[in-house]
């Protein structure tokens, strides 16, 4: 069964009557090879299903015309078995409106160097058909992924399926809506952002929302709904004596189960697949939610603290990425350093709302704490360490003409000190290149102190997305040198200006 139920992925194949019936027959036999080996593939999380060979102008633009029309269709796999001239795509490609995967392949591994003929190289000529039709997309410069090597190999169904997941994401928040309860954290700039230009360019809406409509929600919980969810947190977690029944905090682990419980419904009546909070607006509620936001991200809804919705939808896109991969994805922040010479360090956190996804097998402790700032009582919140291993973050930022996304690669340390005074959930990683010159490239690129951090998510999987967004990208790597990173800076901004002026927008 395919993680993606609800997408398919089309794939079809050019080519055209030159070449005779027969030859015909034979590229549609290898196209249906193909197609059945890589949608049997287990690392492909979606159905792939085989549209035939495409030969005309009409057969194209209908094929293009369907896909664009089917809710199921998530993307479009296109091979150049032999010479498809391109001028035939031309309709076509202007009225498809799903991503692109351009998959530069032949069906025979090898050149059958004693055997080969012409009429080998007649039906095996995508070297010369993928070329064409490279052409006619960049003529019409249309974002897609370009795929090359053998049908069989590993780093190209890898690749397929990272395109896939990225896909599966941008088809999750078209039409998907973000709630907000409350606004932004006041005076802070890089959670603002333009909404209208975010739907047109993501597809979602984000609709705010006040403290007295989630109080009509919260109104509807009752106790045998606490009841039944403290039980939940009994049996999942390990949970601090003053929290069970009977403590001395167990009215705040109550509060903290409405809130959940009111958050969800809300959420769930109204279609949304993230949220945001806000500590400067809890007006009507007992604490800051703490509890309920890592409970709902760990059910796979993205979440922002501080009004931020750019965040959110990032974090909703990223576990869509990474269904099924089982590392998890989570709101975070880069909170303090570790300035040491010899082992410059980040210390990732927030003051409570990380998703426990990424805990893998480590201990999840519930436990209350003041927070010192809100006003509010002491909420409830998970604590907890991530074990190590490659991971990512990623932020989104308006940057007036466009939306930027930002990815720094980490490596994600194991647990190796004790903080027992810190009670929140803790990442600490070393980013790379190193920590400077991570921290200096993000802040020349306006990169936001909120991220999406992933042990799941690839940065082919986040480069694949921002090209079917038609966002900006910038990655920070083990490659990164600041002077280059500069004029990397420099000229997307002339593009994007051009971009802009030219109404190309």
């Amino acid at each position: 069964m395919k993680i993606y139920k609800d997408m398919d992925i089309w794939m079809a194949v050019g080519s055209q009557h030159l070449y005779g019936e027969e030859a015909l027959k034979k590229v549609a036999a290898n196209t249906g090879i193909i197609a059945d080996y890589i949608g049997e593939q287990e690392v492909i999380p979606a159905k792939i299903i085989n549209r035939g060979v495409l030969t005309t102008h009409e057969e194209i633009e209908q094929f293009c015309t369907e896909a664009s029309a089917d809710p199921r269709c998530g993307g479009v796999m296109l091979w150049m078995h032999t010479f498809s001239p391109s001028q035939m795509w031309i309709n076509g490609l202007a009225k498809l409106s799903k991503p692109i995967l351009h998959l530069h392949t032949q069906f025979n591994r090898d050149i059958p160097w004693e055997e080969i003929d012409m009429d080998f190289m007649n039906l095996n000529q995508s070297a010369h058909g993928g070329r064409e039709h490279g052409y006619i997309n960049s003529r019409m410069k249309i974002n897609r992924k370009v795929v090359v090597g053998y049908w069989k190999d590993e780093e190209v169904l890898s690749r397929i399926a990272a395109w896939i997941r990225a896909a599966a994401a941008r088809m999750d928040l078209y039409g998907a809506a973000i709630c907000r309860f409350g606004d932004n954290m006041r005076n802070v700039a890089v959670t603002e952002g333009d909404k209208v230009a975010a739907h047109i360019a993501f597809g979602y809406e984000v609709m705010g929302y006040g403290l007295a409509d989630l109080g009509e929600s919260m109104a509807t919980v009752t106790d045998g709904d606490i009841d039944s969810l403290i039980i939940e947190y009994l049996e999942t977690y390990t949970v601090a004596e003053q929290l069970k029944p009977g403590g001395e905090s167990a009215d705040s682990l109550r509060e903290a189960a409405r809130l959940e419980i009111g958050i969800e419904r809300f959420l769930v009546k109204g279609g949304f697949k993230a949220f945001t909070t806000t500590f400067e607006n809890l007006s009507g509620l007992a604490q800051l939610p703490g509890l309920a936001c890592q409970r709902l991200m760990a059910k796979g809804y993205g979440f922002g603290a501080e009004g931020d919705w750019k965040t959110a939808a990032l974090v909703r896109a990223m576990k869509v990425m990474g269904q099924g991969l089982g590392k998890g994805s989570a709101f975070m922040e880069d909170y303090t350093y570790h300035l040491d010479p010899e082992n410059m360090l980040v210390l990732g956190s927030h003051m409570l709302e990380v998703c426990p996804s990424i805990a893998g097998k480590n201990e999840v402790r519930l436990e209350c704490h003041p927070l010192g700032i809100g006003g509010k009582q002491d909420p409830v919140r998970m604590v907890f360490d991530v074990p190590g291993g490659n991971s990512l973050n990623a932020s989104i930022m308006d940057m007036g003409n466009r939306f930027r996304l930002l990815v720094n690669e980490v490596q994600t340390l194991d647990k190796f000190v004790e903080l027992p005074k810190l009670p929140v959930a803790r990442v600490p990683w070393r980013p790379l290149p190193d920590l400077k010159t991570a921290a200096e490239a993000w802040i020349l690129a306006g990169g936001a102190h909120h991220t999406g951090y992933s042990k799941d998510v690839t940065p082919e999987m986040l480069i694949d997305y921002a090209s079917m967004c038609d966002m900006e990208l910038l990655m920070i790597n083990e490659v990164t040198k600041i002077e280059e990173f500069k004029k990397e800076l420099k000229w997307n901004d002339l593009y994007y200006t051009v971009k802009a002026f030219s109404g190309n927008v």
